[in-house]
């Protein structure tokens, strides 16, 4: 049957991607403050000492400046990540820099970490004390820093306060050598003095690109154990291009949604055989259905998140999954879907 986003789905595919993005942000703060939905006991999950009502979450990248978190708890989402956000305001890359891929079920985007600044979002956040629900805050770098990692540290202890958790982005592909800090002495770098900023106030998790080389994984998943992390979000956007079939294709920038699926999948696998179930993971890449979720799961995320799927499904994708798991737990018999975690 078709959903009433399915109905009015043509009208925003004629809309500029940002534009209609910008919209539904828009539509979401007009909404009146709702409580967040309650999910099967069975779904709830601690991950970092945090206790998680279920394992669907949404991603970083479309609350970016943390203006409707609690509105999208209130959608059945069990986690909220808003971001990245960067110390200083910052218009990001020119435009158009977002493309929907309809064909391939897919978006590419090029933003560049746009953000209206670290100040901003904490007054926001800050606002939100005392409502509850679980709010990551992903952070970076701005473009012109000279020293990228003490734009972490700051944003760290800015945002430490206000935050369930702190993600740092080293991984997205349209801030130029970004991702070098994923090489193993900007990583371990990175990881100490962000930890000794926060000294523990919050978990850290660090977000990773799916574009990883073997010998990467197992530096990378090392050092996170190394060093205590809350988790691994794996992973990213992808600057690798499947064969698509939509006129965007040859876009630049970081291609997610349906495409990215197998990549990410493939990947979480390499991070639980490196990690050896020692650290939590958290599932990206081409989630869009119940059956997506519970494959990640199965291949280790305790924890999963989406974004592109929202484009093509619309808001009610979370109750859907969520509903789709608490099926798939039931029909499995167990307890907790815990303990289907890494059980493929």
């Amino acid at each position: 049957m078709p959903t009433a986003y399915d109905l009015i789905r043509p009208a925003i595919f004629c809309l500029d991607p940002e534009r209609a993005h910008r919209l539904s942000v828009a539509a979401l703060k007009a909404m009146p403050r709702r409580a967040a939905p309650k999910a099967d006991a069975a779904l709830a999950i601690t991950v970092a000492g945090l206790d998680f009502p279920n394992p669907l979450g949404i991603a970083a990248g479309f609350d970016k400046d943390a203006e409707v978190p609690d509105a999208l708890l209130a959608l059945g989402f069990g986690f909220a990540e808003v971001g990245t956000i960067t110390p200083l305001p910052q218009p990001g890359n020119p435009r158009p820099r977002l493309f929907r891929l309809a064909e391939d079920r897919a978006v590419i985007n090029r933003f560049g970490f746009n953000s209206q600044g670290g100040e901003a979002a904490a007054r926001r956040l800050a606002a939100r004390a005392g409502r509850g629900g679980i709010v990551g805050v992903n952070i970076g770098a701005n473009k012109e820093a000279v020293d990228r990692i003490a734009d972490y540290v700051t944003m760290a202890r800015l945002m430490a306060p206000h935050a369930s958790y702190l993600t740092l982005n080293i991984s997205s592909p349209n801030t130029p050598g970004l991702r070098a800090l994923q090489d193993v002495g900007a990583l371990h770098e990175l990881l100490d003095r962000v930890g000794a900023a926060v000294a523990g106030a919050v978990p850290v998790f660090l977000k990773v690109a799916p574009d990883l080389q073997p010998e990467d994984v197992d530096a990378i998943a090392r050092a996170a154990i190394d060093r205590r992390l809350g988790a691994l979000m794996v992973s990213n956007t992808t600057i690798g291009r499947p064969p698509l079939r939509s006129a965007h294709a040859a876009e630049t920038g970081g291609l997610s949604g349906e495409p990215l699926r197998a990549l990410a999948l493939t990947r979480l696998r390499d991070f639980r055989k490196a990690t050896g179930g020692e650290i939590p993971l958290v599932g990206i890449g081409g989630i869009a259905s119940a059956d997506h979720a519970w494959d990640s799961i199965r291949a280790g995320a305790s924890l999963v998140q989406l974004y592109s799927a929202m484009v093509y499904e619309g808001p009610g994708i979370a109750r859907r999954i969520v509903r789709g798991l608490e099926e798939k737990v039931r029909a499995a018999g167990l307890g907790s879907i815990a303990e289907a975690v890494g059980s493929e």
